[in-house]
């Protein structure tokens, strides 16, 4: 038997995004996003409503950086997520972050984040919320990379869970992406 809930945003896992941006007085800006994800391969869909003080300061710029939150920043990233940029304009300061300016786009760099997507605007649909971003370039403190690439066990990104309001850390490996399929072919 099921469970019927209605129509609901209840999807596991759903990232918890650190959505960055400097305003045009230069002071930076972060949200807390969990409705986002990769289109294309090279572009990011998030679905910001656009009385965000971070939206306006992306649509200003241009530019934003994306960062996963992680288990040692569950604090800071919940913080930048209940305070609102309009009300408290350090507020990134006051969450503990710090940041450093992108090589590749003029957005903040999370230093306490440690994988960050560098994005320019591509879109902004102020009627759906919908915001597309062009990836320009990732990158990955060394801390979390084995054998050169990004591990995911050492990264410790965490997801939101919608129906209970926690965040999760996201797990071991449960198979090898094309290939457990193979079994069944």
């Amino acid at each position: 038997m099921r469970k019927n809930f209605g129509a609901r945003p209840y999807l596991y896992p759903q990232p918890v995004l650190i959505v960055a941006a400097y305003g045009e007085d230069g002071i930076p800006n972060a949200m807390n996003a969990a409705w986002g994800g990769i289109i294309e391969s090279d572009k990011i869909a998030m679905c910001l409503g656009h009385r965000h003080k971070t939206v306006k300061n992306i649509l200003e710029k241009g530019a934003f950086t994306v960062s996963m939150g992680t288990v040692s920043t569950v604090v800071s990233c919940d913080y930048v997520g209940i305070v609102s940029g309009n009300d408290e304009p350090n507020k990134l300061e006051k969450s503990g972050f710090t940041v450093t300016k992108s090589e590749f786009v003029d957005a903040p760099v999370i230093n306490e984040l440690p994988m960050c997507l560098e994005c320019k605007l591509v879109s902004y649909n102020e009627e759906n919320s919908q915001l597309i971003g062009e990836i320009i370039n990732v990158n990955a403190d060394e801390g979390i990379l084995t054998d050169g690439v990004i591990d995911s066990q050492k990264l410790q990104a965490i997801s939101y869970d919608p129906v209970n309001h926690y965040y999760l850390k996201i797990g071991e490996a449960a198979g090898h992406a094309f290939e457990e399929g193979q079994k069944i072919k």
